[in-house]
């Protein structure tokens, strides 16, 4: 099990902007210390693992920070329509489309996702993989 993900910035409140604009509608909760931005799924005691916290940082080194070719954080949403919100919500807060949110035709029939870079230029995913939600029209 994953237990977090740390994301590099060098803007923490271009990034707290970004992040905010929609993982709290995911149920995530925003805490801010001195080292950076931590937002996590509050667990409970019947919980048998908890989603990976996310930590939003600027390098240990002090240098820039930077992205990694082919990384990407991916996170699963309820709907369809909450996926396109997010996206939405999510560039009208500084990010950049990576990917309108839709099916894509390499992927199951129920795979629906928005990409997208937050202000640093890391790349996140918004999906939703419901059988209860409509399936790509083939």
């Amino acid at each position: 099990m994953i237990a977090y993900v740390t994301v590099g910035v060098d803007d923490i409140a271009l990034a707290e902007k970004f992040y905010s604009s929609f993982l709290p509608r995911l149920g995530y909760v925003l805490e801010v210390a001195p080292e950076g931005l931590g937002y996590s799924i509050p667990s409970t005691s019947d919980q048998q693992s908890a989603p990976a916290d996310l930590y939003v940082r600027t390098p240990y080194d002090g240098q820039a920070a930077s992205v990694g070719n082919g990384t990407m954080v991916a996170f699963k949403v309820q709907t369809q329509a909450m996926v396109r919100e997010l996206h939405a919500a999510a560039l009208a807060a500084g990010g950049r489309d990576e990917g309108a949110p839709g099916f894509r035709a390499q992927y199951g029939a129920h795979f629906y996702v928005g990409y997208l870079r937050d202000p640093q230029g890391n790349k996140i995913a918004l999906f939703c993989n419901s059988r209860d939600e409509p399936k790509r029209p083939d």
